[in-house]
């Protein structure tokens, strides 16, 4: 399962620092990146997960964070992957 939220630039260290400290949390994947590359100014956070993981990591950031919609949180994923084929698409003419 997959989840996304954003979260206040000020805030993505108070982020990264409750999701670390939790035990359950800290068995996700979690990547944080700026909007902009969906065109929107806070950053957000892509956790892959458990179903029990992902409702706890929005339990324990709800004070700061918010969960996206299915629109955002879908562009957001899709452009996370673009990044990451691109990114093997170097190394692979590096070592190609």
């Amino acid at each position: 399962m997959d989840i996304v939220i954003e979260i206040e630039k000020s805030n993505v260290q108070k982020i990264r620092d409750i999701l670390n400290k939790d035990n359950e949390t800290t068995k996700a994947s979690i990547t944080f990146k700026d909007g902009s590359i969906i065109g929107k100014e806070n950053n957000f956070c892509k956790i892959s997960g458990t179903e029990e993981i992902c409702k706890k990591s929005i339990e324990i950031t709800k004070e700061i964070a918010k969960k996206v919609d299915d629109e955002t949180s879908k562009k957001f994923i899709q452009k996370l992957k673009e990044e990451e084929e691109k990114a093997s698409e170097g190394m692979g003419g590096i070592f190609g």
